[in-house]
């Protein structure tokens, strides 16, 4: 099976954008070492500032999903609970 690519974007409420992104920069260390994680990188819109964009790649649907359930990423949706504007994920097959 082919890898899995997640573009996640987290747009940030104007005056909640340093929360949001002090706490996106607590989830790379410990998604990094996750079982099935490829890459997880998190990128900063030039002209928005608020945007914030992960490019991520996983081994398998499965290991995503115990991403997604891991203690890091509750931590950080409870922290930063009403500080995002809007989310979005998409997720891709990558064919060449």
């Amino acid at each position: 099976m082919s890898k899995l690519t997640l573009i996640a974007s987290i747009l940030a409420k104007n005056e909640k954008r340093e929360l949001v992104k002090s706490e996106l920069l607590k989830l790379i260390a410990p998604t990094r070492v996750e079982e099935g994680c490829i890459n997880y990188d998190l990128h900063q819109d030039n002209e928005n500032p608020n945007l914030f964009v992960f490019h991520e790649n996983w081994e398998s649907k499965t290991l995503l999903e115990k991403h997604l359930a891991s203690p890091h990423i509750a931590e950080y949706l409870k922290a930063t609970e009403g500080s995002v504007e809007k989310f979005t994920l998409q997720e891709l097959t990558h064919i060449g």
